[in-house]
């Protein structure tokens, strides 16, 4: 199987995957991979309350360590899957990395940067622009995140 041929399903899993690691640690349940060919080059998952630091977002997380391992800021042909649309910070951190491809599984109607609140994947004024596929395995993505709220409002 060729890497066109993995479904965007299969690569969302993965990072379904990682959000379960930060649901185990008390975090919101965010989790991201970075893939290039048919390789996960970069994991992440949210991690901003056990690290006292803002910064630690799935996204950003993923691309340190897809960075790390290419030994190299600029992660060209290389696609992100997120289970949450990206954040302002996180958005910028995708352009700033020449990331090709954002796919992303609920939209954040708080915070959303990739078309809900405004749109900085795609923006024509910066010298890269991210294409981004939306919606990929949205009600699982949707249910990690109301399930945990749900749960903290109870406590």
């Amino acid at each position: 199987m060729t890497p066109e041929e993995l479904p965007h399903e299969y690569w969302m899993q993965q990072a379904i995957l990682e959000a379960r690691k930060a649901e185990e640690l008390g975090e919101v349940p965010i989790g991201a991979i970075v893939v290039r060919g048919n390789e996960i080059i970069g994991r992440g998952y949210n991690l901003r309350e056990t690290s006292h630091d803002a910064t630690a977002h799935a996204e950003i997380v993923a691309i340190k360590q897809a960075s790390e391992y290419l030994q190299a800021w600029r992660l060209l042909d290389c696609r992100l899957y997120v289970t949450l649309e990206p954040c302002p910070m996180c958005a910028g951190a995708i352009v700033q990395s020449r990331i090709e491809e954002v796919v992303y599984g609920t939209t954040d109607p708080k915070a959303g940067c990739a078309g809900t609140l405004m749109n900085l994947l795609q923006e024509p004024r910066f010298n890269h622009r991210t294409q981004i596929v939306s919606g990929v395995l949205q009600r699982e993505c949707a249910s990690l995140l109301t399930e945990f709220f749900r749960r903290l409002r109870r406590k």
